[in-house]
């Protein structure tokens, strides 16, 4: 995830990396997760936006310092 090595997490590093498995699941690569695509083969239509959309919020709830990375404590505590 470290993609620059420095020992945090940025928040451009956290998405790149997390949209690593929407990316695999696209079958299709027309940039939305369709049912057949999810996991069970149920839920609504995603897009790659809207997953990024979502990291992102995810990044900052997990940013519990607020300094705009994620360190090893952070990225080791249960989502928030």
């Amino acid at each position: 995830m470290d993609a620059d090595g420095d020992g945090r997490v940025s928040g451009q590093e956290y998405v790149q990396w997390m949209l690593y498995a929407f990316d695999r699941m696209d079958a299709d690569g027309d940039g939305v997760l369709g049912s057949h695509e999810l996991p069970g083969g149920k839920g609504p239509p995603i897009s790659r936006e809207q997953q990024r959309q979502t990291l992102i919020q995810r990044f900052h709830k997990q940013d519990a310092n607020g300094d705009g990375y994620l360190d090893a404590r952070e990225l080791a505590a249960p989502p928030r």
